[in-house]
Formats: C-alpha cells, structure tokens, sequence
C-alpha cells in the first residue's frame, strides 16, 4: 500500500481528484422576458402552441419562429433545441433559444428539471457569456408554492448541466459555463430560497458524480474518505474517519473481511448533522440515518468478474458518494432534524488474503454470515454500517447502493428499486425520490425470501441465488437493521447512464443526492419532531 502522502500512480494527495467545477452565481428577475439583458434568452415551448403563443416574439424572430413551426421544424417536442436570431428591436437579447417542453398536459416538475439540463447542455456548445431562461409552468398562473417549486427544479437542472465528465482529458477544455439569469415574471420574491435550494442540491449532486467519474487508482479507501470528509466539511458537516484498528474493535468482521483481499485497508467514515435548535432535546427528535456503499473498486473477488464492463465498478462507491453529496446539502440548507451519514469504504479485490467461498465472518451485529460468493460484498459492508447507524442513534433508516445487477434485470437503467419496512415509511422515501427526481419501484419484501439465505453452518449466507436477486439482498441487509424502519435504494441500473440523452451526457448520474436530502429537508411531512412516528 502506498504510503500516506505518498505519490500513486503519477497522482498525489493534492492531484488525486481534478477541482470541482465552479460556476458564476444564478441569478433571478422577476421583470419581463424582454427587457433583460443577456447573450441568448432560451424560452420553454410547448408542443403544439402556435407562433405567436408569447407576445411579439415571433416578429422580434422576424418570423423565424412561425417559419420554424409551421414546417414542423421545430414542434417544441421535449428537449428539442431550436436556435434562431432576435434582429428585431422589441427583445434586448439578439439570439433565442426554444427547448421543447413537450404536451402542456403532461408538463411536470420532472419534465422542467430535465428541459432545463438540455438547455443548458445545449446553450454550453454555443460558447456563450450569459444566458437567460424563462421559467414557464403548465398554467398561465402559479401560486407562490408552484412558483418555488418551478424555480428550484429549474435551477437544479441548469446547475446538473455544469458538470463535466471528461477530468482528465488534457487536449480539449470543456465548453464554458454561462453566467445564468432566471426570468420569474410575476413570481414572489420568496422565490430567492427556492433559487439557493435548487442551486445547492444540484451543485451537491454533481460533487458526487464527480467522485463517481475518479478512476479506482486514484479513488482509494483512503482518498476517498478524505474526499468525502472535505465535501461534507463544506455544508459544516462534521467527519470522522475510522480506520482499521478503530474498525477492528468494533468487531466489523464483514467489512473487514471484504477489504481483506486489497492492499488499501478499509476506511469507515461517520458524518454527523445537528440543527442547533435541536441541540438540546436530541431524545426526543427522529435520527436520520443515511448509509451509503463506499466500494471504491469492485472485481469481484475470488468469484472475479468477467472483464468485459469491469472498468464501470470504479462507481460501485456511488451511493457512498450520494450520502456525501446529501451531507453537504443538508448541512447548507439547515434541516431541521439531526442526520448520520454512514459511508463504509473497502476495496474488493482477489488475492492470496481476499475471502474464498465457504468462509464465515461474523458481523458486528454478532451474526455469522457464509461467504458463498465474494462478489456479494456490498452487503457486507452495508450490514456493519446499518448496525453502527443504530449503534450511533438513528432512529429512521435509507441506504444506498449500487447492489445488484438484478435490479438491471428486473427495471431497467431508469428506475432505481426501492424496498424496505414498515409501507409506510418506504411510501415516504419513494415520494421524495419522486420530488427530487428520483423514479424509484418499489419491491416485495415477504419473509418467504428470507429461507433462501439459510447456511447449514452459519446464521445466513451472503446471497439468496439468481432468483429475485435483488429482494434477497434486501433481505440480508435487513436482518441488520434492528426492527427500525429503514428503506434501501438499489441504485446499480441507475448510477450510471450508459447512453447520452439530452439531459444526460453518459456517465454518473449522481443519483439519490437530492431524494436523500429531501427526505431530511422535508422532515416535518413524515415526523412532527417531538415523536418518532412515521
């Protein structure tokens, strides 16, 4: 193992991960579309309006617009991008964008987030020093909660836009960021909050798809969770890193067993957030526990990998990179209950010290676990991490993790699966997921599954099989979770996207950052903060 400080493969500390993108503030007018003063001015379309749907600006098009739709060149299909010139006098901005907002109908706060990430990917391309766009719902008027609402989705998809995949490419700079303006017109002046929100929750994602992207020689256990302690410091969130002795007296046989195999030792990295007004009646206010896979690089052990795709396991840390990302938001945002960020850090690999099948470690729990195949390590790792989260006080539960590949099997690489006990609770994770625009499925979770992780020489093996893959390793990861309600988010299928879309360069996705913080932002939706109810 490299030692502390010392240089790793041409990277040093200081080297080991490129600095995060930075970006000029966003700002907000709530004057009109065409009295404000920008570079490119880009203006939601929805399908099927006609040319003259806003005001004079088809004419400041000189007829462009109505030339455009009338040839169905551009029908304001979603994410569409159309650019024309504004050589008329009526706009200050002389060039235009039109994304497409699809059917009026089906417009939705999903629909604005994603719009807003195709504008901004696509205005990035036109090298521009400002851009402004025109926020726009499916309704001609908004109340002030649908304004903020629209204003948050808005800006955190323009601010997902910012992120740059290519770090270490040393030929081609990336396209520049804008300096964005947000028209509300007619909006509340509260809608400032809404603006900072958006803009935090969207940076806190991009930080973690930034740690996502880091090669797995760079990335260590180590690195990793000195990164992750930076990031969650900038929300005032404090870090602590436990290392191997620490881990060894806590009796975690399964994430030790896991790092065992590697030449980097583990890492258990334990982020706490206190709301000062909370600071003196912690008994009687729910604990949030989040807990997060920190996988740095996954070959799958002595059970390997095949190696067609094993270049992609350097993101199986993504859900310990989106517990980090949600630290710093909910440090920056002030969430009104107190929040554990569990982040257990291992590196899987193959040699004459990983773990064969047939080996039986014992958890910090007490329970004895057969290892029938070391590629379910994740498990492992997550199962010390549940039980040290209660150890540490949590009260509610969610863990993250890119588990499974029959999660890929059962939903594809667009909806992450989501079990957990009691309904309720999993019901409240799914809807935040659903607000922060997280698809999540929820799953069955019948004792029945649990006899398919019988051992006959341990309390359980470590998988259940091929058959319902998914749901077994959530019932693993149950029997750590001392009877709390607790949710679990299987994100394998979506961490990564294999494809481009228009809102979507292929890469890390940064998922479950913002239904992470959601859950803690909007606490008050599932707990009244004098009781633990659910």
């Amino acid at each position: 193992m490299a030692a502390s400080g010392a240089a790793l493969h041409g990277f040093d500390d200081n080297s080991a991960m490129p600095s995060p993108t930075t970006a000029a503030p966003i700002g907000c007018v709530l004057g009109p579309a065409a009295a404000t003063e920008t570079d490119l001015i880009v203006i939601p379309w929805f399908e099927g309006e006609p040319a003259d749907a806003i005001g004079d600006l088809d004419r400041a098009s000189g007829g462009d617009i109505a030339r455009a739709v009338s040839t169905r060149e551009f029908v304001g299909k979603a994410f569409d991008v159309y650019f024309t010139g504004l050589p008329g006098n009526e706009w200050s901005a002389r060039r235009l964008a039109l994304v497409g907002a699809g059917p009026r109908a089906s417009f939705g706060l999903g629909l604005a987030r994603r719009m807003a990430t195709a504008a901004g990917l696509a205005v990035r391309t036109r090298r521009l020093a400002r851009a402004a766009l025109l926020c726009r719902g499916a309704a001609d008027t908004l109340s002030d909660g649908e304004w903020s609402e629209l204003v948050q989705a808005t800006v955190e998809g323009l601010t997902l836009a910012e992120f740059h995949g290519g770090s270490y490419k040393t030929g081609d700079a990336p396209p520049p960021i804008p300096e964005w303006t947000l028209i509300a017109p007619g909006a509340p002046v509260t809608v400032a909050d809404a603006l900072r929100r958006g803009r935090v929750l969207g940076e806190s994602s991009n930080r973690a798809r930034e740690l996502a992207n880091e090669p797995g020689n760079v990335l260590t256990p180590r690195l990793f969770a000195s990164r992750i302690a930076d990031l969650a410091g900038e929300g005032g969130v404090s870090a602590e890193i436990l290392e191997q002795p620490q881990i060894e007296a806590l009796g975690m046989g399964m994430l030790l067993g896991v790092a065992q195999g590697s030449a980097e030792p583990a890492r258990l990295v334990v982020l706490r957030y206190e709301p000062p007004a909370t600071a003196d009646s912690v008994a009687a206010v729910p604990v949030l526990g989040l807990v997060g896979k920190g996988v740095t690089f996954d070959t799958g052990g002595i059970s390997i990998k095949p190696a067609e795709a094993m270049d992609r396991m350097k993101d199986d840390m993504a859900g310990g990179a989106a517990v980090a990302g949600a630290m710093r938001a909910i440090g920056l945002l002030g969430a009104p209950i107190p929040v554990l960020g569990i982040i257990p850090i291992a590196e899987n690999m193959p040699s004459g010290t990983a773990i064969r099948p047939g080996d039986v470690l014992k958890s910090a729990e007490g329970k004895t676990v057969e290892v029938v195949n070391t590629d379910a390590e994740g498990r492992l790792i997550l199962g010390d991490a549940l039980w040290y989260a209660r150890r540490l006080g949590a009260t509610h539960l969610v863990d993250v993790a890119t588990l499974t590949g029959a999660i890929v099997v059962a939903l594809g690489r667009i909806t992450s699966g989501l079990l957990g006990t009691p309904d309720a609770w999993v019901e409240h994770v799914r809807a935040a997921g659903e607000r922060a625009g997280d698809a999540m499925w929820p799953l069955p979770l019948f004792e029945e599954y649990r006899d398919q992780l019988k051992s006959e020489i341990a309390d359980m093996s470590n998988t259940g099989g091929r058959p319902a893959g998914s749901i077994t390793a959530a019932m693993f990861l149950k029997e750590f979770t001392g009877g709390l309600p607790w949710a679990h988010i299987d994100i394998a299928g979506t961490a990564w996207a294999e494809e481009a879309k228009p809102y979507q360069p292929k890469g890390a996705t940064g998922v479950a950052v913002r239904t992470l913080a959601t859950i803690a932002l909007e606490a008050d939706r599932w707990t009244d903060r004098t009781s633990r109810r659910v």
